[in-house]
């Protein structure tokens, strides 16, 4: 019996195994196809992406908090990582399952095409052809299945009474069919998605971006005024790259708004409704100027925000043109993507540079910033503010319509707060004894700072030497000479803004307006 039993083990193993594989192929079919038809329907179809976009828009807010500060720019690397983690466990489970029977296998299928079709229909602005990748990914992996399983039971004798296996010619196992079909399979998934992957690409619009000539501003910004940039290794530098400019959105693939097919309509409490082509905007008089942006996900000390220098047409102008009606206290953005963000009127008319925006340090918009156009408006964190790929404003009030994020649980109305950064030294760097120097950045967009102070070990705040500053909408740096005596050391640093106000030392987490507290450092001089 022992020898029997043995056997009969090592069979349940190897096709427990084969299961495994099968499943993991037949999914790999199922993206490689389905990719390739998204290439052709478009790219936010592909199952993956559907169902990641639906997951960020179901992903309660402490989730997507969490992931923020702890994936930063990679968290939808990171839920792309986790829903292939997650497919390729339900493959693995569909594969075993189907080698005992073919029915539990397809039904495993059956519910993938549910999920991804549901998903992929639910996007904003879907239509039914959204489904079809997913569909043809799953017929395509259906058949796959089928002929991958039959070469399980031909290559693995059944392992037990009760399950029915083929065998090959002459009744032993026919191993070689087995890896033929799965070796085809691989074949078929590597050039399915391959193929779709570069196909994917004729959905940029890098091509006609580069093609992009922007106008001379008709009010130019002043001229950066000397000392705006401190000389201190590791400060962060007055002016953020395009490149290394923060991205925080909802987007797993970015939309591709070709500028031949953008139009900006304006509706809602207005006197006249409006709408404007790309060409017809780039047209109108621009104004150019330094604003510093802040997402509301900013952590203290954290990096989600950056200055740059940006191009466009004033809102103020746009909105004088359409005539707002009496009683409108927002306006609601409305991206290509389906995102919505809501503005108060008031900071649109009063006076501060709210722009939309074509421009960005000298370049047409990235794409990951908004390109064609996106909105502006210095002194409110981006989630109430800074609209990418922008196509419509609705004037109208806070209590007729609500947007995405409020209807999440943040505030309505979100005026960035006055917060300071310790860029140098790092966090726990070991320093030698002597002078040191401490710098950063502080802002407060729209009313600007006055003052910046350090302490160590929670001793008297000393005033740190601000850099020139360029406007109230731009962050400052700001260094502090230190004489560091060996120990460890705890820094920490506030800020003051013009209005008086000093930041506080009560912290707050990101939801519902906003952080707060003061940003430390631990050091070690020796």
């Amino acid at each position: 019996m022992g020898p029997v039993m043995t056997t009969t083990g090592h069979a349940a193993v190897h096709r427990l195994l084969a299961g495994a594989v099968t499943g993991v192929l037949t999914a790999a079919v199922a993206l490689g196809v389905a990719e390739l038809a998204a290439a052709i329907i478009g790219p936010n179809s592909a199952p993956v992406i559907a169902v990641g976009d639906t997951a960020i828009n179901l992903t309660p807010i402490p989730v997507k908090e969490f992931a923020i500060a702890h994936f930063g720019s990679h968290d939808k690397e990171a839920l792309l990582s986790g829903i292939v983690v997650v497919l390729l466990a339900f493959a693995v489970g569909i594969g075993i399952a189907a080698v005992r029977r073919i029915g539990y296998g397809l039904a495993g299928l059956a519910v993938f095409a549910v999920i991804g079709a549901a998903a992929a229909i639910h996007l904003p602005g879907a239509s039914f052809t959204d489904v079809i990748p997913t569909l043809a990914g799953v017929i395509v992996a259906a058949g796959t299945l089928t002929v991958l399983v039959r070469a399980v039971w031909a290559a693995v004798p059944a392992a037990g009474p009760g399950v029915t296996a083929g065998a090959g010619a002459g009744g032993g196992p026919d191993r070689r069919r087995f890896l033929v079909a799965g070796a085809g399979t691989a074949a078929v998934a590597l050039v399915a998605g391959g193929g779709g992957d570069k196909l994917l690409g004729r959905f940029s619009i890098a091509s006609s971006r580069a093609q992009v000539r922007l106008p001379a501003p008709a009010v130019r910004a002043a001229a950066v005024p000397a000392g705006t940039e401190l000389n201190v290794p590791g400060l962060t530098p007055f002016y953020t790259d395009n490149a290394s400019f923060y991205r925080v959105d909802t987007d797993l693939v970015l939309p591709q708004v070709a500028p031949s097919s953008w139009t900006l309509k304006i509706d809602g409490m207005v006197e006249h409704q409006l709408e404007f082509s790309y060409a017809e905007l780039l047209k109108m008089p621009m104004t150019q100027t330094d604003i510093t942006l802040v997402c509301v996900s900013n952590q203290v000390g954290g990096s989600y925000n950056g200055n740059a220098r940006w191009l466009g047409v004033p809102v103020a102008d746009l909105l004088r043109r359409a005539g707002v009606r009496a009683g409108a206290d927002q306006v609601l953005s409305t991206a290509t993507d389906g995102m919505t963000i809501s503005t108060p009127l008031a900071a649109l008319t009063d006076g501060r540079p709210a722009l939309i925006a074509v421009g960005m340090n000298g370049q047409p918009l990235p794409i990951a910033h908004g390109f064609p156009a996106r909105m502006i408006v210095p002194g409110l964190y981006g989630y109430v503010s800074a609209t990418k790929w922008l196509t419509t404003l609705t004037v109208t009030t806070f209590a007729a319509q609500k947007a995405y994020w409020t209807q999440r649980g943040y505030s309505a109305q979100a005026p960035i707060k006055t917060e300071s950064r310790i860029d140098v030294p790092r966090p726990l760097s070991s320093l030698p004894a002597g002078r040191i120097a401490v710098a950063g950045v502080a802002w407060a967009p729209a009313k600007g700072i006055a003052k910046v102070e350090v302490n160590v070990d929670n001793g008297p705040w000393q005033r740190a030497t601000l850099a020139a500053a360029d406007g109230i909408h731009t962050w400052r740096q700001w260094m502090w000479a230190w004489d560091a005596k060996p120990g460890l050391h705890t820094l920490a640093v506030r800020a003051t803004d013009n209005s008086g106000a000093t930041q506080t030392s009560q912290r707050a987490y990101p939801v519902p307006n906003g952080a707060s507290g003061w940003d430390s450092v631990v050091v070690t001089v020796t």
